[in-house]
Parts: C-alpha cells; structure tokens; sequence
C-alpha cells in the first residue's frame, strides 16, 4: 500500500485546510505534510476530511471485564471505595489468557472510537494468589499481544504499588497480585522496552502516593534518574485521598508531590479532580501534564475538575479512558464541557474568544498536543516526524451531513451520534474501515473472533446465559 494520501481536507496546524498532501516514509511516519496541492498521481484519495487520532492516556484493561457491571445499589451509600472492593474480584479472578482477550476486545474499540495509541497503567502483575508467574511479565505480554492482534499500538506502564494506604505498611489481601517495589518496576520497564515489537513503548507508573510511599518514589527515581521516559501518577481524584495525605503529610497531594519529588515534563497527573489553584500553578511551574478521564470520573461520582484553570495555566491536557465505561474520545470531550457546564451553569467554558473561540478544537487541539509525551513520544499528529494515525470522518454520519466545514468539528464533538469515522489509520496502514477491522488492507473476520473470545472469558468471569 502507497504511503502518499490526499485528503479534500485536513485538519492541519490545529485548524481546517483544503487539499492536503500527505506522505508517510517507510518506518510509517509523516515526511510531508503540505496544504492546497494537486491530487499527485498515485495517491490513496481519502474519501472524508481528514484529522489527527488521539492517545488513550490512561487504561487499565481489565476494567472493560467490569464496564457496566456495577451499575445496581444494594446498600445506602455506593461511592468510588465500594466500586474498587467490587472491581477487585474481577482483578482476583483474570488470567492471562483471558485479559489478552479482553483486551483484544477493548482495543480494537478504543481503535473505533479514535484512539490508536494506549497508555496501559498496568498493576495487575501476579497468580491469583500473589506469587509470581515464571516469566514476571506474563500479563505485560498478553496486553502486548492483544495489542498487536489488532495493530494498535501500546504504552506499558508497570506500576509500583506497596502500600493499602498512607498509614499503611504492605497491602491488603485482596491486592496481593498487584505488589511491586521500584526494583522491580524499573526492571520490567527495562525489559519491555527493550522487547522490540513493532508499536510497543514503555514508561512506568507510581500507583499513588497512598499506594507509594515517599522512600519508594525515592528510589524509583534514584533508579530512573534523567532516563526519558513517561512516568504516571494517580493523584487527587477523591476528596477521602486528599484528607488522607493532608493528615499523613499536612499538604495536598498534588503540593506534596511538586515540594517533594520535584516532578517535571516526564510526569503525568492522572484526574487530579481535586486541586487548588496553587497546586495548578506549581505544576504548571514543574512542566508536568494531567490526564483526565471524564467517563470514568463522572461514572465513579469523583467530581469535576478546574479544566479553566488547568487551561488558563497552559498545563498540557490528555484523555483517557480509565475504566472503559466510555471508549470513545468523541463522548469524552463532550463530558469534559459538559461537566464544566453543568457545574458553572455556563455555555462554552472551554472556548477561548478572540483566540480559539470553537470549544471543540480547542479542547480537541488541547487532547492533540497532549497526547505526545504521556506515550512517551515527541511528537504527534499530523507533522512532519509523527507516527502517521489518522482518522477519516464519514461525512455522511448523523451530526455532520451537511455541516460547512468550518464548524465540522464542533459537530463532531457535540452533535454527532453513532459511527462517524470511516477510516483509521495507524503508521499508514488503515487498521478500521467503515466499522470493520482491517488486516493487510482487508476484513479478514478479525471483529468476529475477537467479539467470540471477550464473549466467551466474560462468561468464564461472570457466569450466566449469554445473549
């Protein structure tokens, strides 16, 4: 398949351009990129407009096992710490043939829903009863594996996690298969990037400062040092986890962690629901990102996060899909303004007049150019040197039939329903095609095998009549 493209439209330079030569070299990533050019002679015309995909930022895959499953209340209060006791007996049950499955499963529809790069927070490390697998990274590599069956790729994150909580030593029984040290995190973050599968990357990942206690995060960046790579953090998503630290420590957890381990552009803050606007000034001092995840957050009641103040600073700002109830980036940035919309009781929080007055491109611009560094990338997008992902709109779709292109992708982000893409494209090669995964350029049933497998581990998991 040619590595030259046409596209009637692209969105380009964070705005809309007609006409747009595209051309990936032959490692799939963009040589060219250059606007209001004659169709060359054998290109691959793009049959819609044409704009960047997205990073998922933050997924824990064996999640999308639980998605939708803990959607009843039997008692008088249900709030985050109950849902995580419940998800817990799914992470105490999976094995490592049936999370590749699933996680087949919830890529190949993160790839549907826009993403063609994953940031998979990865605790889930041990046997069922905490010991280890022969080979330690068994389940690593079965996300891989998943990963590749689908052709999306895949940022691994091992997580150090120790502790149950700030005034805890050790964790309780039932994380027994999640229990890391630093030792053992920087190692497995060793062995996977030096694994070399093709669209596999790696960083690591503090679990939180509950579950990473200070002479831990010490002596992973003792082992880390300046090596380049991203490093995630679970901080501030609950109001319980932010009395906690401040009665552990006497700060918040976000001042802590900016007073004490100094973070900087390789840090990404994942919800950090819960800030002051100090807090957002010291990380945007430090040059660190947030990853924010409104599905998950809105689904686990964590509340709504300062988007105008992180954006006000110039904090860089990515999605992520969490615990998978949302798997598309499109309902993503919807909930991040309507969240912001219904706790300001405000229209368009996100848009800036004068400047960026489309709320949608800029939050979309925003997700865009924060997508990079959490994979561990230095660039992404369409420009010159990123991986060629790209995503063709289905014009045609509910919400954007008839739409001027200049408003398209508002349309896009807060008036489109059901399938809008046509196409997407990873590193040149189009891996979804009118809903259908592709396999060297064709439907080879790969949709069908994957669906028959998750369908298959959900009912080892969680027994009953499947439809």
């Amino acid at each position: 398949m040619s590595g030259l493209f046409f596209a009637p439209w692209a969105w380009l330079d964070g705005r809309w351009q007609p006409q747009v030569l595209m051309r990936a070299d032959a490692r799939g990533h963009w040589a060219e990129l250059r606007a209001n050019q004659p169709a060359p002679e054998g290109a691959q015309r793009l049959d819609g407009p044409v704009i960047p995909s997205l990073v998922d930022t933050h997924s824990h895959a064996f999640q999308r096992a639980f998605a939708g499953l803990a959607e009843q209340r039997d008692s008088e209060k249900d709030d985050f710490w109950s849902w995580r006791d419940r998800m817990y007996g799914v992470a105490l049950r999976i094995s490592p043939e049936q999370l590749q499955a699933v996680a087949a499963q919830l890529y190949l529809e993160l790839l549907k829903g826009g993403y063609t790069q994953v940031c998979e927070f990865h605790y889930l490390q041990h046997q069922v009863d905490g010991s280890a697998y022969p080979d330690e990274l068994a389940m690593a590599w079965a996300l891989a594996a998943a990963a590749e069956q689908v052709g999306m790729g895949l940022t691994l994150l091992p997580v150090l996690y120790r502790h149950a909580g700030f005034a805890q030593t050790g964790l309780r029984d039932d994380q027994r298969r999640f229990a890391t040290d630093a030792a053992w995190v920087w190692l497995a973050s060793q062995r996977l990037q030096q694994a070399g599968r093709p669209l596999l990357t790696a960083g690591l990942a503090l679990h939180s400062l509950r579950a990473a206690h200070p002479h831990d995060i010490a002596a992973l960046q003792a082992l880390v040092g300046d090596a380049d790579l991203p490093i995630h953090i679970h901080i501030s998503e609950q109001m319980q986890e932010v009395r906690d630290c401040l009665q552990a420590t006497g700060q918040r957890p976000m001042q802590w962690l900016c007073n004490h381990a100094r973070p900087d552009a390789r840090w990404h803050l994942v919800h950090a629901t819960h800030s002051t606007e100090a807090e957002i000034e010291q990380v945007a001092r430090s040059g660190a990102s947030v990853v924010i995840c409104p599905g998950t957050e809105g689904n686990l009641g964590d509340g709504h996060c300062d988007l105008p103040t992180w954006l006000r600073h110039g904090v860089p700002i990515s999605i992520g899909s969490d615990s998978h109830v949302t798997r598309q980036w499109v309902e993503e940035l919807r909930w991040l303004e309507y969240g912001q919309r219904l706790a300001l009781q405000q229209r368009n929080v996100a848009a800036a007049p004068g400047r960026e007055p489309s709320t949608a491109a800029r939050l979309f611009n925003a997700a865009v150019h924060g997508s990079a560094a959490p994979a561990g990338f230095p660039s992404w997008g369409l420009e010159e040197g990123a991986r060629a992902d790209f995503l063709v709109l289905e014009p045609r779709a509910s919400g954007l039939l008839g739409m001027p292109t200049s408003t398209l992708l508002d349309a896009l982000v807060f008036a489109s329903q059901g399938e809008v893409l046509r196409s997407v494209y990873v590193a040149g090669q189009r891996r979804v095609h009118q809903g259908r995964a592709q396999v060297a350029g064709r439907d080879a049933g790969l949709d069908d095998a994957v669906a028959d497998a998750f369908a298959q581990v959900m009912g080892e998991l969680h027994g009953g009549p499947q439809p």
